[in-house]
């Protein structure tokens, strides 16, 4: 059974449009297919695209504490000073 549409799925733009390295959108995480089809798809098909950024998201997320996580653990690792500062 097909879900009523009451009101149009919103488009994700936040208005920053640039490309990451994988070919997404890095404002709203959509692929250059999902947005330039964004007004032929369906509702559902517009829910899924919002579900899939969304889980985009939460990867770019994740990698990025990850990235954070092991910088600070370099930072306060004492072996990296070891031969680093002395002549």
């Amino acid at each position: 059974m097909e879900q009523l549409d009451f009101f149009t799925v919103p488009s994700p733009c936040i208005g920053v449009c640039q490309v990451n390295n994988k070919g997404y959108c890095k404002g709203c995480l959509r692929s250059r297919d999902e947005r330039f089809h964004w007004n032929d798809f369906s509702s559902e098909q517009r829910r899924n695209v919002v579900r899939l950024c969304k889980q985009r998201y939460t990867r770019v997320m994740k990698a990025k504490l990850a990235k954070e996580a092991m910088q600070a653990v370099e930072e306060t690792n004492p072996q990296q000073s070891l031969f680093g500062d002395e002549d």
